[in-house]
């Protein structure tokens, strides 16, 4: 006979077993996430806007530097990096030297030298656009006696009219840079100036002087007139000179005691190319600075982000709750919140890609650069939204993860 045992009334059922949650895949992840994004635009918009910001920021300073790089060197291998200038330096007593009257000849005769030329300045001679122009508005612009070769050895072109030759050199004739011509108000040549206490027609404008800007400010003449009526004494001031690329450093060295054998210390050896180089190591520069700047930016709309997806958690707690109580494990929970801010800070980071390109290609279109994609930044753009976003998301999805499903629903 089997005697049946009451079980005692305070003993409590046993526990059933939670069912196991399913597995969910990345599409579904993604498209709950996506549900979450675009079922609050305005405030998905709002936190994106920052990451955009940073991105664009970050892009936009990479592509327009990445494009003036491009014009500067494309500058330099038109121009060439082979030209070097010679000018008089200072005795060791501190006082002014001059180059000898045969210097330009002198450096001619070096080996692997293709081409020498010069000028010299012209002391006390100033140029104006009429003989009643105030003497003391000088702009600044100097007058220099021109060998005739000038143009092809320093890389200059005429903008208008002609250059100096043989004839025009002998005869009150004059070629202005483009800054002289500018500060005078003259456009086309024909027109005269008063240059020394009296008349010279203007023969020619050139055009921007890369590798020699001083040429820019001057108003050049032949070398015999100025000899003949201007009082020059026939030293040049600057010697220029072209040599084979792959022989450059080598004239460089001998150029000083070329010049002046018993005083080369006296001798100033530049290579003007080395200014433009110059400009890109700055452009570098102020690129790094930009980048900080635009980094500083992808912080602050990460913390956007992070606020966000805190506030949402909170908002949500019902739809957390209810979730958890149909099955869904703590790291489905933490996965479709942390897919949000992710997807809410790369849709912000591509959109920003997008709007620093369009800057970068505008820039450059408009300022007559290459245009440069900067691969790189846009695959450090996104990287770094998706980065930013998986950080901001990280500590409000473990948040959401933490919370039993009483909790929420009882605190929805």
């Amino acid at each position: 006979m089997t005697t049946l045992v009451d079980r005692p009334a305070s003993a409590a059922p046993e526990p059933r077993p939670l069912p196991k949650s399913a597995r969910v895949g990345l599409a579904d992840l993604i498209r709950a996430g996506l549900a979450g994004v675009v079922g609050r635009p305005t405030r998905a918009v709002l936190s994106a806007l920052g990451i955009a910001i940073g991105v664009a920021a970050m892009v936009a300073v990479l592509g327009i530097s990445a494009a003036s790089q491009a014009e500067l060197k494309a500058q330099l291998d038109k121009l060439g990096t082979n030209l070097l200038q010679v000018t008089a330096g200072k005795s060791v007593f501190g006082s002014e030297t001059r180059l000898p009257k045969e210097v330009v000849e002198m450096v001619a005769r070096i080996g692997s030298v293709r081409q020498a030329s010069g000028t010299g300045t012209v002391p006390n001679v100033n140029v104006f656009r009429t003989d009643l122009s105030d003497a003391r508005e000088t702009g600044g612009i100097s007058v220099l006696a021109a060998k005739l070769n000038l143009p092809e050895t320093v890389g200059a072109t005429v903008r208008s009219g002609t250059w100096l030759n043989g004839a025009i050199a002998k005869y009150p004739g004059v070629v202005l840079g483009h800054k002289a011509a500018e500060h005078l108000g003259i456009d086309k040549p024909g027109t005269q100036v008063w240059l020394g206490a009296q008349w010279f027609t203007v023969v020619g404008i050139l055009d921007p002087v890369q590798l020699a800007p001083e040429l820019d400010r001057a108003a050049l003449v032949g070398w015999e007139i100025a000899e003949q009526k201007l009082r020059f004494d026939g030293h040049p001031s600057t010697v220029y000179e072209r040599s084979d690329d792959d022989s450059v450093e080598q004239v460089r060295e001998v150029l000083a005691g070329t010049v002046n054998p018993e005083n080369p210390n006296e001798v100033s050896v530049s290579r003007p190319s080395d200014a433009l180089q110059a400009q890109i190591t700055a452009k570098n520069t102020f690129a790094t600075m930009f980048l900080g700047l635009g980094a500083v930016a992808l912080l602050v709309g990460g913390v956007g982000v992070a606020n966000t997806m805190v506030v949402s958690v909170l908002e949500r707690r019902s739809e957390i709750g209810l979730r958890r109580a149909l099955g869904a494990g703590r790291r489905q929970i933490r996965a479709q919140f942390l897919t949000e801010a992710v997807l809410l800070s790369g849709l912000g980071g591509l959109f920003g890609v997008l709007l620093g390109l369009g800057i970068s290609i505008a820039w450059s279109v408009n300022s007559g650069w290459p245009v440069t994609v900067p691969v790189v930044a846009i695959g450090a753009g996104v990287g770094a939204s998706v980065l930013i976003g998986s950080l901001a998301g990280w500590f409000p999805a473990g948040k959401a993860a933490k919370l039993s499903p009483t909790e929420a629903l009882a605190a929805a």
